[in-house]
């Protein structure tokens, strides 16, 4: 019997690692898509999202049913609520790559407003604190997790810059502007929102393995990291 339960928790890592690469893969495509300013890319993410809200139901499944027929303890209990909390993260991640392909398909048909510089950084951060953040998952490395949470500071950073330049140096300046600054400013707000996501991982993570409440202090990580 305990084989077979620790077949099934391997096999509930497999499926949360599918879900982390379809996220990551949004993300990746939204953003692809809009600097491409090609609808086809954007549809695509839109369209898949149907198969990740799927892959959510399958885990969550997953999770009560492990929980109901073998009511395990301790580790095992606390990795089976992180795997569901962890899933349903992924499922907003997903869904914000969503929110902004369809900002993409708000800008393709409009001339482009300035050359995409702080955009494409903020999501390469998202999408390194995706893998960072479900790695130390898998591995459960309380490390990698604190990685991941003070990286938030960093998406804050660079989603103040975009906005702050859209606002100031366009919109301020030039109110016709405003229906290819504002989609740009949502795209720039769905990658943070992306981070926030992961960070609530990542800390998850912190609780599964230390049994440590990181989540809204930050300044407990810091100071466990000096």
């Amino acid at each position: 019997m305990e084989r077979h339960f620790d077949e099934e928790l391997k096999d509930l890592h497999k499926d949360i690692l599918k879900m982390a690469i379809m996220s990551q893969q949004a993300i990746h495509k939204s953003i692809e898509a809009l600097r491409n300013r090609n609808k086809l890319q954007a549809q695509e993410v839109i369209d898949t999202d149907v198969e990740i809200d799927e892959l959510e139901l399958i885990i969550d499944e997953k999770c009560i049913d492990l929980i109901a027929r073998h009511q395990p303890m301790a580790g095992d209990l606390r990795f089976i609520a992180t795997g569901m909390k962890v899933n349903a993260e992924l499922e907003r991640i997903a869904d914000l790559a969503v929110d902004i392909s369809q900002r993409v398909l708000e800008l393709v048909d409009k001339p482009i407003l300035k050359p995409l510089i702080d955009i494409p950084k903020l999501s390469t951060v998202a999408q390194n604190m995706v893998r960072d953040a479900i790695d130390a998952f898998v591995r459960e490395d309380i490390e990698l997790a604190k990685k991941v949470v003070l990286s938030d500071e960093e998406a804050d950073r660079l989603r103040n810059l975009v906005q702050e330049e859209l606002i100031n140096d366009y919109m301020a300046k030039d109110a016709s502007t405003a229906p290819r600054a504002v989609p740009l400013l949502l795209i720039a707000r769905h990658l943070e929102r992306i981070c926030d996501h992961t960070t609530n991982i990542a800390e998850d993570v912190i609780y599964m393995v230390q049994g440590k409440v990181v989540k809204h202090h930050p300044e407990r990580i810091k100071k466990g990291s000096e």
